[in-house]
């Protein structure tokens, strides 16, 4: 494919100016193989298989960032979730299996592994509950490894079960983690119509339909998306998200160019380029700043959801039409602690809980990175999560849940998490109570439309 001089003087200025990169590439692993009767053999597999497929991921990934001038900002590992591998072996605490993952990450300096996760939309198994209630121990002990939980989908409705419990887990996992502010909560999050493809921490899986190793890539470019909104003043809708369209295109070109070569030089299927808007918490790499740069006065006010339906909508619009194989969520990010425009929006009080949840609808993912008062009780923390799982499954849309209720912190207050977590303003919640309706668990039955068949 040739390109003209200005397609490349724009490409250079994507990444030198608007903060343009692939934020992950990610290589997925099945560990099916690895299970065993023994748990200490499963962990011995998992490791030496671990070693063996991803021993090449990370110099992969920086000699491509060096011969492209392309940065790579993480270099993951995702496998087959945990409740599945170790169903088999016996052990009544999965933390082991979540500490050998955190073993190996450091081993060969990868950033991240996801699947610690259990799939329990219609029902737990006995691995499933081993795993679910080993989450905040595991997280406490390991600095890399993410866990997942999918909840919900819009064929098995929602386990309510499952979502009780998981407040409390969420709960505990803050507990636990105290000292560094909740630090375990930023790594688990929750699902509706979990997808199997998934790039992204903390909720990146190899699911069972996927091959036996495939490399899954991330771009992000908000700061791109606005730069190329500050041109359009005065442009009408139909040009504005003609404009997104176009500059997703070129952002997944990219990342896709960098997905195949990778997973070329790998000697594994390249397997999709998700082309989520994930900002950072650095100024000009910011969702929020590109809904107010369609006319909003700040994220949150009214309008928000429109704003940012169109948003999402033309990336995957544009990202579809650049590459073969687009997955994963592929959209727009709100992660509060994440995006200094979302964070200053709280501040000027434009931005609440409500409307954050509203704007989820039609979002590439859910409620994710806010930090609650530590007080917050487990059954509200459940009461959150049912509404997003039923915002995913009457919608049939991924949905996730990502908070972190900060002990010992109360509404306005700041925590910290650092790096690309980032910080955030302690966001107040509901005080009248959803006790009993968590309590009754069993489980919502799925919508009238997902009977398809």
């Amino acid at each position: 494919m040739l390109f003209t001089a200005k397609e490349i003087t724009e490409t250079i200025d994507m990444f030198l100016r608007y903060k343009l990169d692939i934020r992950a590439i990610t290589l997925g692993i099945s560990l099916l193989d690895c299970a065993s009767s023994s748990g200490k053999e499963s962990r011995e597999k998992i490791k030496a298989k671990l070693c063996r497929v991803a021993g090449p991921l990370v110099k992969t990934g920086r000699d491509i960032e060096l011969e492209y001038g392309i940065p790579i900002i993480n270099k993951r590992i995702a496998v087959s979730p945990i409740a599945i591998v170790a169903a088999s072996s016996g052990d009544k605490d999965y933390t082991p299996y979540a500490q050998v993952l955190d073993e190996v990450a450091k081993q060969l300096d990868v950033d991240f592994v996801g699947g610690f996760s259990a799939l329990v939309q219609k029902g737990f198994t006995e691995s499933d509950e081993k795993l679910i209630n080993s989450i905040p121990e595991a997280l406490c002990v390991t600095e890399r490894v993410c866990s997942s939980v999918n909840l919900a989908s819009t064929k098995s409705g929602i386990n309510m079960d499952a979502v009780r419990l998981m407040g409390t887990i969420i709960k505990a996992t803050a507990e636990k983690t105290a000292s560094t502010g909740g630090l375990g909560c930023t790594k688990l999050v929750v699902f509706c119509n979990a997808p199997e493809d998934n790039p992204f921490m903390a909720g990146a899986f190899h699911g069972t339909g996927e091959a036996e190793a495939c490399l899954n890539v991330g771009v992000s470019g908000p700061g791109v998306i606005k730069a190329a909104l500050e041109q359009c003043k005065d442009m009408d809708f139909s040009e504005l998200a003609d404009t997104i369209k176009k500059t997703a295109f070129k952002i997944t070109r990219m990342g896709q160019l960098v997905g195949l070569e990778a997973a070329k030089r790998l000697g594994i299927p390249f397997g999709i380029l998700d082309l989520s808007l994930a900002p950072t918490p650095a100024v000009g790499d910011s969702v929020a700043r590109i809904l107010e740069e369609m006319g909003l006065e700040s994220a949150g006010t009214h309008g928000s959801t429109a704003a940012l339906a169109l948003l999402t909508d033309m990336v995957k619009k544009g990202g579809i039409m650049a590459s073969t194989h687009v997955g994963g969520f592929s959209g727009a990010f709100i992660p509060v602690s994440e995006d200094e425009g979302m964070i200053a929006a709280i501040r000027a009080g434009t931005l609440s809980l409500d409307k954050l949840e509203a704007m989820t609808s039609v979002c590439s993912v859910g409620l994710d990175m806010i930090a609650l008062p530590g007080d917050t009780s487990a059954s509200t923390l459940s009461a959150i999560i049912a509404d997003e799982m039923s915002i995913g499954m009457v919608n049939n849309k991924t949905t996730a849940v990502r908070i972190i209720p900060v002990p010992g912190k109360k509404a306005g207050d700041w925590v910290e998490f650092g790096g690309l977590l980032g910080g955030t303003p302690i966001m107040p919640v509901n005080s009248a109570g959803s006790s009993v309706f968590i309590g009754r668990g069993g489980r919502i039955p799925a919508p009238l439309h997902s009977f398809r068949n």
